[in-house]
Parts: structure tokens; C-alpha cells; sequence
């Protein structure tokens, strides 16, 4: 009966388990799925066997399906995506046709549908702020470009997100619970989030700071250090299996994936942060196509990129953001949980803007850090509670600012539409 009842809390936290839950899923389950069919249906961008990489914004959606992508940065999701490749061939007979492209696409609808719903159980169960916050909120976070991409892209990012979401979520409902984190939990959060990015593992194991007089109790210190420390080793030995122990073959390519992907360009690095790190997985940029070809070059085809923000108006569309998320942390400073939410963000500052790594690409990673954004927003409001006229004018500037972001975003998606009937009819 125990047993019983652990599988029926885990699924609780997993799945929609209220009314408005559910409803919230199909919504955004029938709004990205309508996208994500019309783009696998009509277009090969999804999955193009020519294409190894970079077909549209630094995506590599045929090395993800294939291998998994390098092990040197996603150390376990060859296991992970081998089982989604092989249901795609299974469903589509054996054929990388439209079908197969299909259920690649409506797998990723599914999981950052599924994603949204743990960022509406965050607002709702642990911030408690009233619901038409909530669904506001969720509404503006689900027109963020990162939601728009990844609910049809088969990449590590879009199972990233939700299991980032996840973890965060019940990592929060045991903080605020006076409850330990599970040693099952720590097991599976490194495996799964640190097994599609190795650099996010760290993230399943911020919360262990912020547990109840965890610095007080050394008993409660020796558990913590045990359940890292074992989630470490399991997740070590799945690395080192998959690479036949060779670990310094792992060391040759982490420096040389380094030197590839963190030389400066020709971008300021100030616009490189703001336009694609922090404004990237927002809102959208206008495109640059560029010429790429294959490894033998024997074929050659059209890539599309983000340019850095050519007007005002978004750069103060995300100055907003940026300083309203700046005013939650300065509100909620004595609140544990909103440092958790902010060590996990300064992380991927620290790997992205601070280290260089893959900045000039920095729109593709929101599936590491942008969860943070609605819930930062929301604390916000929860900090206002007691102030009707406050709450007023911080829903009102959310209200236009979701209108734009999704007039924005729009635009620019029948602008992608329109490079995919150019060159992936």
C-alpha cells in the first residue's frame, strides 16, 4: 500500500492532477501540436538525413535522433533517444518519412506541454497566487521562443526542460514541505537531467542547500552527502559504460568542444548576451540565412539564425524583463526558494556568458534556465499580495506585454513558414 501510494504521488506531480491542470495541458497540447503537425507534415526540417546540423537556429535534430548527440555533452542521451528513434521508425514503418518526422514532433508538443503544466503546479500549489495570475503568467511564458521552437524540435533541450521543471517543482514541494529530497529523486535528477547535459547535473543538487537545518545537523549533512554521492557514482558508471572507460577520450573532446564553441565573434559580446542569452529564448530576433553544407559536400543548403535586436523596442521589452525578475529576488531575498531558482539561472550565466561557451548560439539553451523567468514573475506578485493597486499595474504591463510577445513571436513564426516553402518544401 505504500508502494502504492509513492507511484500515485510521483504521477500526481508528473501529470495533470486537477481539472484546470488537465485542461491547461490539452490547451497547449492542441496549440503547439497544430504547429508542430503543420511544420512535420509539409516541411523535411524536422528530420532531414542530408542535414547533420544547424538547419535552423544551431539545432541538430538528426545527430540528437541518431546518436544522441556527443557524449562529451550529453553523456547519456543516446539511451534516451534511441527509444524515441526506434517508436518513430515503428510507427512510421521503418521509413524517415513525414510520418516519422511526425511523431518526433508531436513527442516534443507532449513534453513542453507537459513542462507548462509544472510551471502552472509551481505558481499555483507553491507560490499560491490567485489563478488568473497564473494562467497569465503561463500564457506570456508559453509564447516564449523556446516553447515555440522546442514543441517541435527532437532535441535534448525540449526533454531538458521538462525534467528541469519537474525536478524544481518537487525539489520546491519538499522545501516547502520541511522534507527531504528522496534518494530515488537525486538518483533519477542525475541521470535524466545530467544524462542529456552533463553540466546540469549540478542543478539537481542546489536544492540540498536550502533544506531545513541542513547546516546544523550532521546527520542531515551525511544523508545529503550519501545521496549525491550515490547518484554520482550511478551516474558516473553509465558515462564511463557508454564510453568503454576510456574517460580521457571524454577529457580530449571537452577541450575541444570548448575552444569550438566559446571563441569570440564578431558580435559584441554586451548584444550577445542581451539579445541572445537573455533575449533569444524570449522573443524573436530578425534571421540570417547562411550557406552550409554537409561533411563530404555533397550537399548544400540554407541555415537560418538569429540576428541580434535591431530596434528599440525589444531590447526594452526585455530590459523590463529582466529588471521586474532583478525586483523579485530584491522583494523575496529572505525566501529560500527563490535562491534556488536563482543559482540554478547564475549557473548558466557563469557557462554562457561569463565562459563564452556557446554564446553566439545562446537562444538554443533556454531549455537549461528559461522555467525561471514565469516563476521569478510569479514571486513578484506574491510579494505584492497585500497591495491591490500594485498587483493592478504589474498584471496590466504583463497583459501588454503578453500581447506583444505573441504579436512578435507570430510574425516572426509565418517569417520561418515562409524560409521552410523556400527551401524544405
Amino acid at each position: 500500500m505504500k508502494i502504492l501510494n509513492k507511484i500515485l504521488s510521483i504521477l500526481k506531480i508528473v501529470f495533470p492532477s486537477t481539472k484546470t491542470e488537465l485542461l491547461i495541458f490539452l490547451f497547449f497540447v492542441i496549440l503547439y501540436g497544430a504547429n508542430a503537425w503543420f511544420i512535420a507534415e509539409n516541411f523535411s526540417i524536422i528530420y532531414d538525413d542530408r542535414i547533420p546540423w544547424d538547419g535552423y537556429f544551431s539545432f541538430d535534430n538528426r545527430a540528437i535522433v541518431q546518436t544522441g548527440g556527443g557524449f562529451e555533452r550529453h553523456p547519456l542521451s543516446n539511451y534516451f533517444f534511441d527509444q524515441i528513434r526506434n517508436f518513430a521508425l515503428w510507427i512510421s514503418g521503418n521509413r524517415y518519412d513525414s510520418v516519422f518526422r511526425l511523431v518526433l514532433a508531436l513527442f516534443s508538443t507532449f513534453v513542453v506541454s507537459l513542462a507548462n503544466v509544472q510551471i502552472f503546479k509551481y505558481l499555483n500549489n507553491i507560490i499560491q497566487i490567485p489563478l488568473k495570475i497564473s494562467l497569465l503568467i503561463l500564457a506570456f511564458y508559453g509564447l516564449f521562443v523556446t516553447n515555440i521552437l522546442l514543441s517541435f524540435t527532437p532535441e535534448t533541450y525540449t526533454y531538458t526542460l521538462l525534467f528541469l521543471s519537474m525536478f524544481n517543482y518537487y525539489s520546491a514541494k519538499k522545501i516547502k514541505e520541511e522534507k527531504p529530497i528522496s534518494f530515488g529523486a537525486t538518483i533519477f535528477g542525475s541521470i535524466f537531467i545530467g544524462g542529456l547535459t552533463i553540466t546540469n547535473i549540478v542543478k539537481v543538487y542546489i536544492p540540498f542547500l536550502f533544506e531545513k537545518k541542513i547546516f546544523w545537523n550532521w546527520k542531515k549533512i551525511g544523508m545529503a552527502v550519501a545521496k549525491i554521492a550515490t547518484s554520482v557514482i550511478v551516474f558516473v558508471f553509465l558515462f564511463l559504460l557508454r564510453l568503454n572507460f576510456n574517460f580521457q577520450n571524454f577529457l580530449n573532446k571537452t577541450e575541444e568542444q570548448y575552444d569550438k564553441f566559446s571563441k569570440p565573434k564578431a558580435t559584441p559580446l554586451w548584444d550577445m548576451i542581451y539579445s541572445w542569452f537573455f533575449g533569444g529564448n524570449i522573443l524573436f530576433s530578425n534571421y540570417e540565412i547562411r550557406d552550409y553544407h554537409n561533411k563530404d559536400k555533397t550537399f548544400y543548403y540554407k541555415a537560418l539564425f538569429m540576428d541580434v535586436y535591431t530596434s528599440f523596442v525589444p531590447y526594452l521589452f526585455i530590459g523590463i524583463i529582466l529588471l521586474l525578475i532583478i525586483w523579485s529576488v530584491f522583494k523575496n531575498y529572505k525566501n529560500k526558494l527563490i535562491w534556488i531558482l536563482v543559482i540554478t539561472f547564475l549557473f548558466d550565466v557563469l557557462i554562457h556568458c561569463v565562459l563564452k561557451f556557446g554564446l553566439h548560439t545562446s537562444y538554443i539553451y533556454g531549455g537549461h534556465f528559461v522555467f525561471v523567468y514565469p516563476l521569478l514573475l510569479g514571486w513578484l506578485f506574491f510579494s505584492y499580495r497585500d497591495r491591490r493597486t500594485s498587483i493592478s499595474l504589474f498584471y496590466g504591463l504583463l497583459l501588454i506585454m503578453t500581447a506583444y510577445l505573441g504579436f512578435n513571436n507570430y510574425y516572426r513564426l509565418t517569417e520561418f513558414y515562409q524560409f521552410l516553402e523556400t527551401y524544405y518544401r
